[in-house]
């Protein structure tokens, strides 16, 4: 794998001593990075994923586990021998130099003639949209204008990987959504690997080819968006990404793709895509709101509810059922005329509720 991969680390470890011993930062982490790829690596704080990016970016050196670049061992080299290029999330611009300086800089210590260096700054500023900015200090720039500078200077280099440490946190809302956009449209147009890192599920989502979803710095699961969100492969997982509905049953039955669960007397079918339980098992079923179907229907699963509480969310509705098998949000799109002391049918697909593996042990939460 190590050949294959722009990025491959092989069960990294970093650990840091503390008065009550050896703490792991990062645990067995065991990630490959393809050519091209936007990977994402995406967990709360304290999860391990800045860690994770410092050990690619040779900023901290793994105490077990290799690091290996375009096929080659740089796991004890520093970080300017990496062909790497790090982003930060203050994005770490000089305040005296000129956005066209800055951007020149790792050009200027590499010793290139100017001759050399003043196409690439000027092809960088048309590339970025910035080329009218290249005479300001950053001090003059706005959020988003200083993260395109940071990009440009970072690709300025031609690095074989760009890390990027929540490159998007210090901008608002609203700003921060075009940027992401410019952001990905620049990934594809520049067929460049990007190994990004952020707490931000959404981010994750909207921006990735894949996803290292991380948690008390070990690697909970490995996925596209789509194999993340609709099939999540532990319980942190399924309640990390997105919102969804929990029930606990236990076991009456099983075959090689479903199982089924008795929750509170009533008989609800799941499917169990990761983890297979026996009879007698007490499990936990996770289904996303808007698989749920309001209404009468010929799908695998049928409860009635009576309707508590609609939640209006820009064009979504949010229904929240009180019922026999527990508490059920349901979204859709749409106006609606349903009285709240109403009650309704609501049911499911046995594809869309998923039989979660039980949560594993983890030793350390760095």
């Amino acid at each position: 794998m190590k050949d294959d991969s722009i990025v491959y680390l092989e069960s990294v470890n970093k650990i840091y001593p503390t008065a009550k011993g050896e703490f792991y930062a990062v645990q067995d982490v065991t990630i490959e990075v393809q050519s091209g790829e936007f990977y994402s690596l995406l967990g709360s704080s304290g999860s391990g994923k800045t860690t994770t990016l410092r050990l690619i970016g040779g900023f901290e050196i793994p105490e077990y586990g290799q690091v290996y670049i375009g096929g080659e061992d740089v796991t004890t080299l520093p970080p300017y021998r990496r062909k790497v290029h790090t982003v930060f999330q203050n994005y770490a611009l000089f305040p005296h130099m000129t956005v066209a300086q800055n951007i020149a800089y790792s050009l200027t210590i590499a010793k290139l003639s100017q001759a050399e260096i003043a196409p690439r700054v000027e092809e960088a500023l048309k590339m970025f949209q910035i080329a009218e900015l290249g005479d300001r200090h950053p001090s003059r720039l706005s959020g988003g204008q200083q993260q395109r500078v940071a990009l440009a200077r970072a690709l300025i280099s031609r690095p074989k990987v760009l890390l990027l440490d929540e490159p998007l946190s210090a901008l608002d809302a609203k700003i921060r959504q075009e940027v992401r956009q410019e952001l990905r449209n620049l990934q594809k147009q520049i067929n460049l690997t990007f190994i990004y890192v952020t707490h931000d599920q959404e981010e994750a989502l909207a921006l990735s080819d894949r996803i290292a979803v991380m948690h008390k710095g070990q690697v909970e699961q490995i996925g596209t968006p789509k194999e993340i969100y609709d099939r999540p492969a532990s319980s942190f997982v399924a309640q990390f990404i997105g919102k969804a509905n929990f029930l606990t049953g236990r076991v009456l039955d099983i075959n090689s793709e479903f199982a089924w669960i008795d929750v509170n007397g009533t008989k609800v079918k799941a499917i169990t895509p990761s983890y297979i339980p026996a009879i007698g098992d007490s499990v936990t079923l996770m289904i996303r709101p808007e698989q749920l179907k309001l209404g009468n229907s010929e799908l695998d699963n049928q409860v009635t509810g009576r309707l508590i509480n609609i939640t209006y969310i820009g064009q979504l509705l949010e229904f929240q059922f009180e019922m026999t098998i527990g508490k059920l949000i349901v979204t859709q799109l749409g106006n609606a005329s349903i009285n709240e002391i109403e009650e309704l049918a609501i049911s499911w697909n046995a594809n869309d509720c998923i039989v979660i593996p039980p949560a594993k042990k983890v030793m350390g939460n760095g």
